[in-house]
């Protein structure tokens, strides 16, 4: 991006900022106050290596180095709202054309990210906190306008950016050329053999995106699956995919909650729903699959997650998935521990799913104009924002990506060794 320094109006109102800065007996330059407010902003966030342009020319930074990217800020009152919640705020102003970008926007975030303080108060801090994180309680009426808003925006969208299969969720890399529909195909076949699934089995599966999982179980493995899913569009192209590839005997896709699962399964998975249930409902998922599996059977949690307790992002959460919280470890375990389950094996594939991203986002970059065609401007600089975050995040070890196999305390027909199905 360039060093135009022309004021561009809000993408949502339209307005002139400079000319309400004026109006406002502000003028055009910039207070030394507000320049030593920023430059505080950014030491406290450990003085990444990113430069601020302000309205006037003016550039601030608090690295010595070369800067990795520079933010050009377009107006006075978009710098006071940055410093007022810069969590917050980065995004609005970025997203309303208020805040612009001048190099990577992935590696300035992820800049961001690698420079913020960790230390062991705010651990401590963190901890004592968990138990208020995601208060806001995840009712059924609530999860059904949640999935709305992330998951039926549209089939046509997705489909320009995702896989063919249109998998939404961490692909597996056997090697670093492997290309994203071979990664993810692979991400598939490795739940299904950590499941040691076998033909005739049934499996239950919450939260089915798409379909991809639950026609792979029952195409390649011969199992029978019951899905789970509260999202109308993906559903439709579920059912449609399950009857073109003949296997709609073997599948159900059911437009209901996890909490409404029925029946008895030789297998429990699920894969990217978790974040979206919310910590304060994990003993009531845990009591879900505790009556529908079986004495041996076995169960597979996919979930980004943290190394500590902590909430979404307040403009993440806000604006692309409300109402979702990815957990802990430790919060994961209370889907277990009160229930007997024993975990059988933990995996992480924070690299994998960095990468996963990055091919999604090279692709929703190449369809940026027919996004704007779809939505608007402000719509492909949300989700830019969103994906190029996504990225910085796991590369940087702000986002985990778990698999968490677990089993019935008294279940010994498990693997002997990790190279045993």
């Amino acid at each position: 991006m360039g060093q135009e320094q022309t004021l561009i109006p809000s993408a949502r109102t339209g307005i002139d900022y400079r000319t309400a800065d004026s109006r406002l007996g502000f003028g055009n330059s910039v207070f030394a106050a507000e320049r030593r407010l920023l430059a505080q902003m950014l030491e406290s966030f450990g003085n990444p290596a990113v430069r601020f342009v302000l309205w006037d020319g003016q550039e601030i930074g608090s690295h010595d180095g070369a800067p990795v990217a520079r933010i050009h800020i377009r107006d006075r009152i978009a710098l006071l709202k940055l410093l007022a919640s810069p969590e917050l705020q980065f995004g609005e102003m970025y997203t309303a054309g208020r805040l612009d970008v001048e190099g990577s926007l992935t590696e300035l975030l992820e800049a961001v990210y690698r420079a913020l303080p960790s230390n062991k108060q705010a651990n401590v801090a963190r901890k004592l906190l968990a138990p208020f994180y995601n208060a806001q309680r995840n009712t059924l009426a609530r999860a059904r306008r949640n999935v709305h808003h992330h998951y039926d925006i549209g089939n046509d969208f997705y489909r320009l950016w995702l896989d063919e299969q249109m998998v939404y969720t961490c692909a597996y890399f056997p090697s670093h050329d492997t290309g994203l529909e071979e990664a993810q195909v692979a991400k598939l076949d490795h739940v299904c053999r950590k499941l040691r699934l076998k033909p005739g089995e049934s499996v239950v599966e919450a939260g089915c995106g798409w379909g991809a999982l639950a026609l792979h179980m029952a195409k390649r493995y011969g199992v029978t699956v019951r899905a789970y899913n509260l999202s109308r569009e993906q559903l439709a192209f579920a059912r449609e995919r399950a009857c073109a590839e003949g296997v709609e005997r073997q599948v159900e896709f059911i437009e209901s909650d996890y909490r409404e699962v029925s029946g008895t399964f030789d297998a429990f998975v699920s894969v990217g729903m978790l974040e979206h249930v919310g910590p304060d409902h994990y003993p009531e998922l845990g009591a879900v699959i505790d009556r529908c599996l079986k004495d041996n059977g076995r169960g597979l949690i996919h979930s980004i997650g943290r190394d500590s307790p902590r909430p979404m992002d307040a403009w993440t959460e806000r604006h692309i998935f409300p109402g979702a919280c990815p957990p802990s470890l430790s919060q994961m375990m209370t889907i277990l521990e009160p229930f007997d389950f024993s975990v059988l094996d933990v995996e992480n594939l924070r690299l994998h799913y960095a990468r996963t991203l990055e091919h999604w986002l090279q692709r929703f970059e190449a369809e940026k104009d027919r996004v704007a065609e779809m939505f608007d401007p402000a719509f492909v600089r949300t989700w830019r924002l969103y994906l190029a975050g996504s990225v910085a995040a796991f590369k940087a070890g702000d986002l985990q990506l778990f698999q968490l196999l677990f089993t019935r305390s008294r279940n010994n027909q498990i693997p002997w060794t990790r190279d045993t199905g």
